[in-house]
């Protein structure tokens, strides 16, 4: 079997298909603003309508849709257990990199949810693939490094897309923004070559269950499915308002300035590369479960810190959030792939997808509603902690949940289910 470093070719390029897929889909997130300014109104008031542009409703039921969008994913990132991690990766990236561009002539507010929605799952599916493949090109002792390396990969790709707005977003428009998928588009032929099927999904991956399942997930595993996706409603509870809505909040809230939103990118860069660092040590030397625990509660406090309404808190909470949620990504994504056995590996995290986006649909729809509570005080903020603060305790799950750490994924499941 050939497995390889976590510097290796075959698992660099998975990382690079990572970028991609965080240019093409954080573009959204990152262009918001002008969303909002084009396609509503702005005022003087003190409502968070009147300083976004569109409502808190309307931006969390139209972020809330994309995100719904993302179920889709589900039966995407499956397929990859039938037809093979790479054709399926490269496939659902082309797709979703052409939907992006799309969006690029949306006409109204509700055109451009709709188009981009369309790209969304695509997206979505190549993330979960591209994590499930790093897991199984590697050994135990590079995993986690591996996991970090794709992680940082979506990172630099979503940081990329943010700062180019934020620089250069008066000259391009969201619309320039979004036709610049096309560069990343040419770059998929290229790659093409240098990614490989998993040796571990060519020897085990094509077993198939007999018995009564959930999709393609076992009986067997069910207990431990939905410990993984509680996890993951929980997380993504906190993560999907707090990092959808933070660059309006920045740019038409706290009157931030491109130049000010952009070093703030940059230097959560730096942050989310030490995180990603900080979580692949403790991930392989404490343990699976008490980083991503640790991380969990951390998020949620820098959450609510980040709108808490200032503009150094700002900076602060997000550049410090993005540091923890680094330090979740390695030890949450080793734990994820090692909890199931090669056949439903991709299965399973499609199921943990779906509640993941169910997850940051209900905080979108509970934050937007909060803050768009009348009368005086900081709306983001109540919406804040509503938010992310009941969502933390969730990390207790964990304990229920074997540790991984350290051992190889045949020593967990040496066998291919039948």
């Amino acid at each position: 079997m050939r497995l390889y470093p976590w510097y290796g070719r075959p698992v660099a390029s998975i990382a690079l298909v990572s970028m991609i897929t965080g240019f093409g889909q954080f573009g959204a997130v990152a262009a918001l603003g002008d969303v909002a300014k084009s396609f509503g109104h702005l005022s003087h008031g003190t409502s968070f309508a009147d300083q976004a542009g569109l409502s808190g409703t309307m931006l969390g039921i139209g972020l809330a849709i994309l995100r719904l969008a993302s179920l889709g994913g589900m039966p995407l990132t499956s397929l990859a257990d039938r037809l093979g991690r790479r054709p399926t990766m490269l496939a659902t990236c082309a797709a979703g990199l052409v939907a992006t561009v799309l969006a690029a002539g949306s006409p109204s507010y509700w055109w451009f949810v709709a188009i981009f929605a369309l790209g969304r799952p695509l997206l979505t599916a190549t993330l979960s693939i591209t994590h499930v493949s790093a897991a199984e090109l590697t050994r135990t002792s590079d995993r986690t490094k591996a996991l970090a390396l794709s992680a940082a990969g979506y990172g630099v790709g979503a940081g990329l897309i943010a700062v180019i707005y934020n620089l250069a977003g008066k000259t391009l428009g969201f619309r320039g923004v979004f036709l610049l998928a096309l560069v990343p588009l040419t770059l998929l032929p290229v790659l093409r070559s240098s990614i490989v099927e998993p040796d571990r999904f060519v020897l085990l991956g094509r077993a198939r269950h007999h018995r009564p399942a959930i999709g393609a997930v076992g009986r067997e595993h069910r207990r431990r499915l939905v410990l993984v996706a509680a996890l993951s409603f929980a997380v993504s509870m906190i993560t999907g308002p707090a990092t959808s809505l933070v660059f309006i909040y920045a740019q038409n809230v706290r009157h931030a300035s491109g130049v000010l939103v952009s070093g703030m990118v940059v230097s959560a860069g730096v942050t989310g590369l030490a995180g990603l660092l900080i979580g692949r040590w403790a991930s392989d030397r404490i343990g699976r479960r008490p980083t991503i625990a640790l991380a969990m509660v951390v998020i949620a406090l820098l959450g609510v810190v980040t709108y808490s309404g200032s503009t150094p808190a700002l900076l602060l909470g997000y550049v410090a959030g993005v540091m923890a949620s680094s330090m979740l990504a390695p030890a949450a994504g080793a734990l994820a792939n090692e909890l199931f056995p090669t056949p439903v590996r991709a299965s399973a995290a499609g199921w943990y997808l779906a509640t993941g986006v169910l997850g940051a649909v209900a905080g979108l729809l509970v934050f937007g509603a909060v803050a768009d509570v009348g009368g005086t005080g900081n709306h983001a903020l109540v919406a804040a902690e509503v938010t992310f603060l009941p969502a933390a305790p969730a990390a207790a799950l964990l304990w229920f949940l074997p540790e991984t750490r350290g051992r190889e994924l045949e020593e967990l499941w040496p066998a291919p289910v039948t």
